[in-house]
């Protein structure tokens, strides 16, 4: 869903797309540890963006990153590229209170920490 939306707001806008996924490697593991399942998962999500961003018309580079952390994966990754949009996938949580993270700790990490603007996309609640 966010890939598509990220699409469609470039092709209005003439911009290019970078698509970040992000490995997250657990603390006891190496960067560089092979992770079949989840390398395998990331190829074939970044497969499907190349393909949507193809439809629009929208230029894509794609990026596999290993990180411990998630959102400061894609935080360092919007900065490195002078991102003016990062458009971040996320579900609810369904924890609500003063203290507890609407969307979980990645999307909150992005909207505290980025430099730019986060459009954060979310499946409607379910009633």
């Amino acid at each position: 869903m966010s890939v598509t939306l990220a699409a469609e707001l470039a092709a209005e806008s003439r911009a290019s797309i970078t698509a970040v996924i992000v490995i997250e490697v657990p603390a006891e593991l190496p960067l560089a540890a092979h992770m079949k399942d989840e390398e395998a998962a990331a190829r074939t999500a970044l497969e499907s963006a190349r393909a949507i961003s193809a439809s629009y018309g929208v230029r894509m580079r794609a990026r596999e990153i290993r990180s411990r952390a998630r959102g400061e994966a894609i935080v360092a990754e919007a900065a490195a590229v002078g991102a003016d949009l990062i458009v971040v996938s996320a579900s609810r949580t369904g924890r609500l209170g003063r203290h507890a993270p609407l969307f979980g700790k990645t999307v909150d990490y992005v909207l505290r920490h980025a430099s730019c603007r986060v459009l954060v996309a979310a499946p409607p609640r379910r009633r």
